[in-house]
């Protein structure tokens, strides 16, 4: 559901390019120079680290504490098809207008241009950031004097 909704996002706020029909079923970029290709993959990034952050701290709270390895995997995995599924509902929404206008309007025409994600490795954004949250919540909360298999909380009694 959160993919689905960053990708809904994602559709709604990143720019898009500014295109002219040149011929039937055929644009250009209008401006060559323009920043919108790179500032909808930063949208992307953006959208994407929030999703994983959210995915993180809540999956940790709720899953990693109590289940251990296999839901931190499950997690990842997660964060994984909610990338994808942002992906591919961010680039669908609008895509059917594009297509539309590319088959029917007259040379000369401007339109804006469907949305795509020109840096696919951003698509580890999300699963990376839920497995930082995860490290740094399981690891970095951990108190230099206690060692990892101490006996303190078991009992009451610390043996050297």
């Amino acid at each position: 559901m959160l993919g689905l909704a960053a990708g809904v996002i994602w559709a709604a706020v990143a720019p898009r390019a500014l295109l002219q029909q040149v011929a039937h079923g055929e644009a250009q970029v209008v401006n060559a120079e323009t920043s919108a290709f790179i500032a909808a993959d930063a949208w992307f990034c953006l959208i994407a680290a929030v999703g994983g952050a959210i995915t993180g701290v809540v999956g940790y709270r709720l899953l990693v504490r109590r289940a251990g390895w296999p839901a931190a995997a499950g997690l990842i995995l997660g964060a994984l098809a909610a990338a994808l599924l942002a992906l591919w509902t961010g680039e669908n929404i609008g895509l059917g207008t594009y297509n539309h206008l590319l088959a029917t309007s007259p040379d000369g025409t401007f339109f804006r241009a469907s949305l795509t994600l020109g840096a696919k490795s951003a698509l580890a954004l999300w699963p990376g950031l839920v497995c930082i949250v995860i490290l740094v919540a399981e690891y970095g909360g951990r108190r230099p004097d206690e060692p990892e298999g101490s006996d303190v909380g078991m009992g009451g009694a610390h043996s050297p």
